[in-house]
């Protein structure tokens, strides 16, 4: 099995890549020209707002799966930069599946990889969230995501093409950037531990709950849908049981090897419409087998270990 992974100097890229390589697939990944990928791979320099050289590319790779990780996944700057975000999310999208489809080889698989944020303000009571649950979206990048999949799932109808969507919710691990929660908790307490800052961490909002998933495990199931996924369908990947942030955190400091106190920051703190947001996972769990298998504290403890190996070099 050959897969060109687009856009893959993110978090999840450099996994990806690992977990297909143990597979013995051959891989080639995609950056832009100011990223780079650390991989045992051949990497290839690509701008999906350039159509032809997304053609140009499939030529010379000739793949037969598309993984598309390719971009801009912050909701912040989505409210501050709509318009690329539109660009990167949905134009670009629609550059992908038209070179596929001109292809020369016509049995390209593609993944297009989306959000949970694609919920949006949930329902009461809709949780567990199934892949038919009505998406209404709260954000721009949220609304783009959105589009990418339906835009897929037209693809699909129209032009008989091999595509399966997904919906990724929350997943973590070593090497992500403390924008996210628990890398920030595990970053803060390798900062403490140092004597970096003072033994006092900074919170928000505890009470909201959340489905997180090991990153290691996401790539697992993003092969396992490559290989066994069924065509037009969309999938929920994550652990199917939510957890509180207070549980995360607590979790954190268990691990810790000094007394820390909490204290919540009222910069932090963002009012939370949504108490509770858990995928129903039984359709990936169906069709491939895939479920979550790497703990809660294996992830924190992994990503603290990390952090605190980071800042002794």
């Amino acid at each position: 099995m050959k897969a060109l992974i687009i856009g893959a100097a993110g978090f999840v890229g450099g996994y990806l890549i690992r977990e297909l390589k143990a597979a013995e697939w051959e891989v080639h990944a995609t950056c832009l020209s100011n990223e780079k990928i650390n991989e045992d791979c051949p990497v290839h320099t690509l701008d999906i707002l350039q159509k032809d050289d997304i053609s140009a590319l499939l030529e010379e790779v000739s793949p037969d799966i598309v993984y598309h990780l390719a971009a801009q996944s912050s909701v912040s700057v989505s409210w501050k930069r709509p318009q690329l975000t539109a660009e990167i999310n949905v134009i670009g999208t629609i550059n992908v599946l038209e070179a596929v489809r001109e292809a020369q080889k016509k049995d390209i698989r593609v993944l297009l990889i989306g959000s949970g944020e694609e919920y949006g303000y949930i329902r009461e009571g809709a949780c567990p969230l199934s892949e038919s649950e009505p998406l209404n979206p709260g954000n721009i990048y949220a609304a783009t995501k959105a589009c990418q999949g339906m835009l897929g799932e037209i693809y699909s109808h129209a032009y008989k093409m091999d595509i399966v969507m997904v919906r990724a919710f929350n997943h973590s691990g070593p090497e992500q950037s403390d924008l996210f929660v628990i890398s920030d908790f595990c970053h803060q307490i390798a900062e403490i531990e140092k004597g970096l800052r003072e033994p006092v961490m900074s919170v928000g909002n505890l009470s909201a709950m959340r489905d997180f998933t090991d990153v290691r495990d996401v790539v697992r199931a993003y092969r396992l849908l490559g290989e066994k996924g069924k065509s037009g369908s969309v999938y929920n990947v994550g652990r199917g049981k939510a957890v509180s942030i207070q549980f995360i955190l607590d979790t954190a400091l268990s691990f810790a090897e000094c007394d820390i106190n909490v204290k919540q920051d009222p910069a932090r703190m963002r009012a939370s419409d949504i108490p509770i947001i858990e995928p129903d996972v039984s359709h990936i769990l169906a069709d491939t087998g895939w479920s979550a298998e790497i703990s809660m504290e294996q992830t924190v403890r992994d990503t603290l270990d990390c952090w605190r190996n980071k800042l002794m070099s």
